[in-house]
């Protein structure tokens, strides 16, 4: 529309000039026309909004490059819960996973669910039946923990000599003795206090003890006690050692079996039933001999809700992946296993976990697609406001432009009756600077397409009548071509 526009005013002009009597149209506004539209923002505008864009593409990458970083509580120091922690930390920044570990060290497992409940840590390892944070869930079961029951034959094992029989060989016969229980954790007294009850004792009636796993001799030495538990993984080097000097200070133990662990598992949740295997503590002589039916528990890596679903799913991915390098580094990460997704656990899997081991972990578009179509529209809608508003705003300047296509118009009559060159002259002026206003709105964005359609028909049929005017009253060129506005 533009270019027509211009084509129409230079045929005015030219008709203009070959009479000898006309103004042509300025310089400046030969440029406006010849741009054949809107003018064109500043190169230095695009530039920079291109390097706007870029810069935020860059920053937008490089936040969600960078590593998502966790805080871990595990205790006590020099513990192997920690030591598998702290090599998984390091595992993690070897294998540049996008996850990275900062280990707290606490007390233990009590202090660390602590600190995950006051919402100072992401991640803690504790044990399944502690008191565990509100809406706590698993991300993994770090290792399963077993009930070791024994008591001592009451005499060392001599060589050449008959081995002597443990006076109690059943849990049973444990009213009214006095049990050592190795581990400073409350919850150890909890559980061995459950199993006497399910078993049909009055807890009440079994003197309980409880040693530091730094006093294993002295547990074991001291005459008073009839019976020692301990809760551990199987190849605990701590429950071995507690054996082991069982039978070399007090004689050969007797493993006690809880034949009630399958009926404890089904009111306790907590607790599974388990089965100790012959040899698992030593194997010649086997301890024990044969399999020994008993309760477990798992030691778990749990978070709260507060913990993202995608940084759970991004931590546990990350465990999983760097598992097989880090049992190489450290042999206690072969009990690594993926916690329970069955929403009816006693301690379900934390929902990110969850998805990534059920392999429902909803994609980027499955999790934002609803606030990207939202943002969409949000903009859309700005965008109509904005356009009303400023089309609202340039109401005066599309006013501007009717009167002077309604003034073009009763120039075309004037033209028709004029005798002066003069008066063309002045009117042609006056047109020329109609064009110009009219140019500038279009440019503003004040006059749409339609708008200027509009004029340049008024303005085409102004051409004509000012070279039909300018033939008649020069006396030539009578029979110009007339170019009709379509």
């Amino acid at each position: 529309m533009v270019q027509r526009i211009l084509g129409a005013w230079d045929r005015l002009s030219g008709a203009t000039n070959s009479s000898g009597g006309g103004m042509p149209v300025s310089d400046s506004l030969n440029a406006k026309l010849a741009s054949g539209g809107r003018k064109s923002g500043s190169p230095f505008l695009l530039i920079a909004a291109a390097l706007l864009i870029l810069a935020a593409v860059a920053g937008a990458a490089f936040l969600l490059s960078r590593p998502a970083v966790l805080r871990i509580a595990v205790g006590p120091a020099g513990s192997e819960d920690q030591k598998v922690i702290q090599s998984l930390a390091q595992e993690f920044i070897t294998e540049g996973t996008p996850v990275r570990l900062t280990v707290v060290s606490t007390a233990g497992p009590v202090e660390s669910l602590g600190l995950l409940a006051a919402g100072e840590v992401d991640l803690a390892v504790g044990r399944a039946d502690e008191d565990m944070p509100k809406g706590a869930g698993s991300v993994a079961i770090l290792r399963k923990n077993v009930v070791v029951l024994w008591a001592p034959s009451g005499a060392p094992r001599k060589s050449g000599k008959k081995e002597s029989k443990s006076k109690i060989k059943e849990i049973a016969e444990l009213d009214g003795k006095r049990v050592g229980v190795l581990g400073r954790t409350a919850v150890n007294v909890t559980l061995l206090k459950l199993i006497l009850s399910e078993s049909g004792l009055n807890p009440d009636k079994v003197a309980i003890s409880r040693f530091p796993v730094s006093q294993v001799t002295e547990m074991v030495k001291d005459p008073s006690i009839d019976a020692f538990m301990t809760v551990g993984p199987l190849d605990s080097k701590i429950t071995t050692d507690a054996i082991v000097t069982t039978a070399r200070l007090r004689g050969e133990p007797a493993f006690l079996a809880i034949d009630v662990s399958e009926a404890l598992a089904h009111k306790h949740p907590l607790y599974e039933s388990e089965e100790i295997p012959g040899s698992s503590f030593t194997t010649s002589p086997a301890r024990p001999d044969d399999t020994v039916d008993t309760v477990g528990v798992n030691h778990l890596i749990v978070a709260t809700k507060k913990l993202s679903d995608t940084k759970a799913g991004a931590f546990t991915r990350a465990l999983f992946n760097v598992r097989p390098a880090l049992v190489k580094q450290d042999p206690a990460a072969s009990k690594i296993e993926k916690p329970d997704t069955d929403k009816d656990a006693a301690i379900p899997a934390h929902p990110g976990a969850a998805a990534f081991i059920d392999g429902t972990e909803r994609t980027f578009l499955d999790k934002y697609s609803d606030y990207i179509w939202g943002v969409v529209l949000l903009l859309s809608v700005l965008g109509s406001a904005t356009a009303g508003f400023r089309h609202y705003m340039k109401r005066d300047e599309r006013s501007l432009t009717g009167e002077h296509r309604d003034k073009l118009l009763a120039h075309i009559a004037q033209v028709r009756k004029t005798n002066s060159l003069e008066e063309l002259d002045a009117l042609q002026e006056e047109a020329d600077e109609f064009l110009r206003e009219t140019l500038e709105g279009y440019d503003d964005g004040a006059i749409d397409e339609g708008d200027l359609s509009a004029y340049g028909l008024v303005l085409e049929q102004f051409h004509h009548a000012v070279a039909d005017r300018r033939a008649v009253i020069g006396g030539g060129a009578a029979g110009l071509p007339r170019v009709r506005a379509s």
